[in-house]
């Protein structure tokens, strides 16, 4: 746990995600509407991408991509993602995460 633990230090949004995986990429899209700049890691395009999964899995990653990290805490894949963008707590999540800093409801 300690590499992922390294690899989301200090960053606002990070998302763990594969370069072939749709969830993955509607989630990034999602979160990057919001003004969102979160750092991606496509593990199929990484040496040790195997062994990341392998820790995100660990931590109940079921699938293990995409995995979205906000305020560098692990809040879920695409369902717990779609689920707090439904009940409005996203937008919250990201603000407090300093991931952006103003939204405006239309």
């Amino acid at each position: 746990m300690e590499l992922i633990t390294s690899m989301v230090g200090e960053k606002p949004v990070v998302i763990f995600s594969k370069s072939s995986c749709c969830l993955s990429f509607s989630i990034m899209s999602l979160i990057s509407g919001f003004g969102a700049n979160a750092t991606v890691y496509e593990l199929d395009q990484m040496s040790n991408g195997k062994q990341i999964e392998s820790e995100l899995i660990q931590l109940g990653c079921q699938p293990s991509v995409p995995a979205v990290f906000i305020g560098q805490k692990f809040v879920g894949g695409a369902n717990q993602i779609m689920s707090l963008h439904v009940r409005n707590e996203l937008v919250t999540l990201l603000m407090n995460a300093k991931a952006i800093w103003i939204w405006n409801k239309k």
